[in-house]
């Protein structure tokens, strides 16, 4: 696939609401976007990382450099290189992954021109996101992200809210000096049948074991990340101290990372994110690792825009994705998402059937949120 160049948009999404974790508070959502053009078709692609390296070391100004840097001028070296006539015919996403291979971490960045490329390839062939990746529902049960707030009434309010909307499943950020008192606010309040889980972001250390046991009381889905994330062994030791589950979020970066938390009895449960593991590729090979050792996985969410939903939504609707993710609806996020909006129906949203992505950002919508595109020619 002949790619003639590559734009890089920076834009800034207004949140609905402040979006509080134990790594500090989004008010704006600063997103780099990748368009690939080629003579046939353009494919989108959403970097994850955010505005300051706090859920990683990437963030947004240096996952804009490395791609201009780096990864976009290796598809180009790539092409030129001899291979077999097909790579040369196609430079479809797993030779754009082969071509960023070189270049150590920078995941979300590669994740995001890896997306583009085969966006761009599935809308020349007409094959949607879903169908290449190997979904097998054409929707997908939605849950609910929600952060740390001031107050415990303030936090049942905004849960009430999102159950009444329909969500099938709440997350709660937790932090230390905030979790077991709202845990156990929210669980006195909806009862025993709402799907609840936590997320923790890395924030404990293993001398908290005592305390998170606490946890175990609310009959939790799970306990997202509750320990540092280059951490598998203390984990594993964790593990055999609580009776919530452990699901890792950060510790995954790869295929080979799961394979790891798995033997070790890390965790039970995997949290996948495309950009976290360097895209759409190493995520459904997580899947198929993690569904072939009887490991739950469920899609996690960064915030993303129409585009990155789209394609979060299509890998959530693959066998193995048996918890409800992160797939929010747009307006959990954003008055006016770039693209048209993803809108909650009966707790579900629905898998997009048209060719790629199956969405595409509105033109006007996308101009007034845009700070500063970059054209790169190949």
């Amino acid at each position: 696939m002949k790619i003639t160049g590559v734009e890089l948009r920076r834009i800034a999404m207004p949140l609905v609401t402040p979006f509080r974790t134990s790594f500090g508070t989004e008010t704006t959502r600063e997103v780099v976007l990748v368009r690939v053009v080629t003579p046939d078709a353009e494919g989108w692609g959403e970097c994850v990382a955010m505005a300051e390296p706090r859920y990683s070391s990437e963030y947004a100004d240096g996952a804009a450099d490395v791609l201009r840097r780096f990864l976009i001028p290796a598809l180009s070296r790539y092409a030129a290189e001899p291979a077999e006539p097909a790579e040369l015919a196609e430079l479809d996403a797993q030779a754009a992954e082969r071509a960023m291979e070189p270049f150590k971490g920078h995941r979300m960045a590669k994740a995001a021109l890896e997306t583009a490329v085969l966006d761009a390839r599935l809308r020349a062939r007409g094959e949607s996101f879903g169908s290449f990746l190997g979904a097998a529902r054409d929707r997908v049960p939605c849950g609910v992200s929600v952060g740390i707030m001031d107050s415990v009434p303030r936090l049942l309010d905004a849960v009430a809210g999102y159950v009444e909307e329909g969500y099938v499943r709440i997350k709660l950020k937790i932090e230390p000096g905030w979790d077991v008192a709202p845990v156990r606010a929210v669980r006195e309040r909806f009862g025993d049948d709402l799907l609840l889980q936590v997320d923790a972001n890395a924030a404990y250390g293993l001398a908290d074991a005592h305390h998170l046991a606490r946890l175990d009381a609310f009959g939790l889905l799970l306990v997202e990340q509750p320990l540092a994330d280059d951490d598998l062994v203390q984990h594993a030791r964790l593990a055999k101290l609580l009776r919530t589950p452990i699901c890792l979020d950060e510790s995954i970066g790869s295929a080979a990372h799961a394979a790891a938390a798995i033997s070790l009895g890390s965790c039970s449960i995997v949290n996948v994110k495309p950009g976290r593991v360097g895209g759409y590729l190493e995520a459904r090979r997580i899947h198929d690792l993690c569904r072939a050792h009887g490991v739950a996985v469920w899609c996690g969410g960064m915030l993303e825009t129409g585009l990155g939903r789209a394609a979060n939504v299509a890998l959530a609707a693959l066998p193995g994705f048996t918890l409800p993710g992160d797939t929010s609806g747009s307006g959990r996020y954003y008055a006016t998402d770039i693209t048209p909006p993803f809108v909650l129906d009966g707790g579900h949203l629905t898998v997009p059937t048209g060719p790629g992505l199956g969405v595409s950002p509105v033109p006007e919508i996308l101009d007034e949120v845009t700070v500063t595109t970059e054209w790169i020619p190949l």
